[in-house]
């Protein structure tokens, strides 16, 4: 009871902080779509945000932060516009199952099913499925990071990009440095990610007990990273996952992946969303647009004054 009460009010929390911090500045031409993606007797609802003009468009799939348990369509409703408003793409939002209600890996199945409706069906929306990117911040930095790695496998030359926005890649045991200079925040604190860990893998089908590290919940562990799609890694420099995201862009470089990382010094969690449309949010945005501008072969459109 206490744990079902303290995961009320953190998302709670956050949808009502996003809210407020993007008050008045949310991009409201963006036609949205809500849809649900329909794949082996699941039900995943999608909400797609469509650039004006006729397209067709590359597209993002969009897997929200919020560690595998908090965050959801509403609460990164605005950042989607933004990035869809930005980056002129079709981006498509994902609200895939969370902890701890359905613990690891739910999500990644979820998130995989998505991608799979997506190829099938983006054409019908004005969407090219041969300019597919994944992209998530936080803990949907990780489900774009295992979500790219099933799709190698199963689903092989659809993904054609990943960016991860500082993304969870190992579990908080036996920590990093960043995790011990960032213990106690801003933002987000070990404590806090303890929390989210122990949620997302409790009662666990794809764990025995006591075990707390899998490819697809801890990418930064997995054995082969070959073979993915170029990347882009933006990590924030007052952060716990730090370290283990420019550790997972290393290992990305090592095993010859296109690799593009960004520190944001004096950046913390959060900032690119989260927190609204911020002077350091459209740094990031702009980075962002610019690697899928460059990724597609596109304009890159003109910077935006931040």
């Amino acid at each position: 009871m206490k744990n079902t009460i303290k995961t009320a009010v953190f998302r709670s929390y956050i949808k009502g902080s996003a809210r407020l911090a993007w008050l008045g500045k949310v991009a409201k031409h963006i036609t949205s779509l809500d849809l649900v993606a329909e794949q082996k007797q699941r039900r995943i609802p999608l909400r797609l945000y469509l650039p004006p003009g006729d397209g067709p468009f590359p597209v993002v799939v969009y897997f929200h932060g919020g560690g595998w348990v908090i965050g959801d369509l509403a609460t990164y409703d605005p950042m989607c516009r933004d990035l869809c408003d930005r980056s002129d793409t079709i981006v498509v939002a994902v609200d895939y199952r969370r902890a701890p209600e359905y613990p690891f890996p739910a999500a990644p199945e979820d998130c995989l099913t998505a991608l799979t409706w997506v190829a099938e069906h983006i054409g019908l929306y004005g969407g090219r499925a041969d300019s597919i990117v994944l992209a998530g911040d936080s803990a949907g930095g990780n489900l774009a990071a295992v979500t790219a790695i099933q799709a190698r496998d199963q689903l092989p030359g659809l993904v054609k990009g990943q960016v991860l926005i500082y993304p969870v890649t190992d579990h908080y045991e036996p920590g990093t440095d960043s995790y011990i200079e960032n213990a106690k925040g801003p933002v987000l604190t070990r404590p806090i990610m303890m929390w989210f860990w122990d949620s997302y893998l409790a009662n666990s089908s794809a764990l025995k007990a006591g075990e707390h590290r899998h490819p697809l919940a801890t990418p930064l562990t997995a054995d082969d990273l070959s073979m993915l799609p170029p990347a882009l890694v933006i990590t924030a420099e007052r952060d716990p996952l730090r370290d283990e995201g420019i550790a997972y862009a290393c290992r990305l470089e090592e095993q010859g992946v296109a690799v593009t990382q960004s520190l944001y010094h004096g950046a913390s969690h959060g900032f690119i969303g989260l927190q609204g449309p911020t002077r350091r949010h459209k740094e990031g945005m702009m980075e962002i647009c610019a690697w899928l501008a460059a990724l597609f072969g596109r304009q890159a459109e003109p910077p935006i004054e931040v």
